[in-house]
């Protein structure tokens, strides 16, 4: 049953904010307690490896909200019906399940997006706290000279800020554009992007807490690593595709798909980007043939980044460096494998498609990392030497 309630209330926006902050103080506080006689920079440090942790399980449990069908659990935005939560939209609720058991609006499901909404909020506030604080340092930094400068610049957390709100504004237009594809994936792209981000600052925080500098690699090595980056990037476009178009039971066999090599495919219809969910821009639904293109394109990428990421960590053992960061990427490469194939062969379970996510999520972390971590030497491979612990981060 869908009611008159407007796409966008405000009414609860401030009650939402407040819970926000009250979420996020629990991370800030463990931040103070732990680290209370350390310096304000080392502070900030952790304060930012626990908001990209927080920030990774977000992702996850955004990924849980989309794949259990919650997305639509509460059809307005911010709030639930006008209500900073479920308990106030009771009724609504309600009514909405009993007109469609199975449908969009549940109270389980209102209460999965709802969740996934204060966790957002409360990442939004923990990333204001390190704009701010990183300003702050910036300014004392310009007081007291050049040798005491922070170890990243502040606009780093405050593009940061600002992509949070973009990431914002897309997780509202999913919900008011009723899970519209290409914005679906767009969020799940803005996402990972965070992730990134918090992660460059991570690091680098990381490294002048240690004292240490980025390990010198080969030229050859580094753009390697640049072009699995981007490879991996295309995939898990291709795999936020696939998900938002349930696509994913369009084959159920492997290596072939509907018993060939080469299923019928309509790629045009299965990359049509701007349409309604199950649709196409004429008011047509899509056929079988187009989730089939959607499903065997990202198959057939699949192939090309496990080769090239294969190749990355053999040549990462080979110079030497980076040795967490090519263990990482090996066990996240078979993991993802695993969750891959289970996901078409058992039929999308949901554990395994959740840990799909984030296996692709833990990649992009990991690649961010590794060229964070690392810079592009002059000489030749045999002569760069990776200093002991160089391939560590400590968290």
């Amino acid at each position: 049953m869908e009611s008159t309630q407007p796409l966008y209330d405000l009414a609860p926006l401030a009650r939402l904010m407040l819970l926000g902050v009250v979420i996020a103080l629990g991370p800030l506080a463990w931040v103070w307690l732990r680290n209370r006689r350390s310096s304000p920079v080392r502070r900030l440090q952790a304060l930012t490896v626990l908001t990209l942790f927080l920030t990774f399980d977000l992702v996850l449990f955004g990924a849980f909200t989309r794949l259990t069908d919650s997305g639509l659990g509460c059809p307005d935005w911010p709030g639930c019906y006008g209500s900073a939560s479920p308990v106030g939209a009771r009724a609504e609720i309600a009514a909405a399940q009993e007109a469609m058991p199975t449908g969009p609006v549940t109270h389980s499901k209102a209460w999965v997006e709802m969740i996934h909404r204060y966790l957002a909020t409360g990442v939004g506030v923990l990333i204001i706290v390190i704009t701010v604080s990183s300003w702050v340092q910036h300014r004392r930094a310009r007081q007291a000279g050049a040798d005491e400068a922070p170890p990243i610049s502040p606009w780093w957390p405050t593009f940061t800020l600002f992509w949070v709100c973009l990431q914002g504004a897309f997780g509202a237009l999913t919900v008011t554009m009723k899970l519209f594809p290409a914005i679906v994936t767009l969020h799940l792209i803005g996402g990972l992007v965070l992730l990134g981000l918090l992660c460059v600052q991570a690091v680098r925080h990381s490294h002048w807490a240690q004292g240490r500098q980025p390990v010198r690699i080969a030229p050859a090595l580094r753009a390697g690593m640049v072009w699995t980056g981007v490879l991996v990037a295309a995939q898990v476009v291709l795999g936020g595709w696939v998900s938002t178009n349930y696509a994913v039971l369009a084959c159920t066999t492997f290596p072939t798909c509907q018993g060939s090599w080469w299923p019928p495919m309509d790629f045009g219809q299965g990359f049509q980007v701007w349409r309604q969910l199950g649709m196409l821009q004429d008011g047509s639904h899509i056929s079988f043939a187009g989730l089939t293109a959607i499903h065997y394109t990202h198959r057939l990428m699949a192939y090309v980044v496990l080769a090239a990421l294969l190749a990355l960590v053999w040549r990462l053992r080979r110079a030497a460096v980076l040795q967490a960061q090519a263990a990482w990427l090996l066990a996240l490469t078979a993991a993802q494998l695993v969750t891959g194939l289970s996901n078409v062969v058992l039929g999308w379970p949901l554990v395994a498609a959740v840990l799909h996510t984030g296996g692709a999520a833990a990649m992009v972390v990991v690649l961010t990392w590794a060229l964070v971590a690392s810079r592009t030497a002059a000489k030749s491979p045999r002569e760069i030497s990776a200093p002991t612990g160089a391939s560590r981060v400590s968290a």
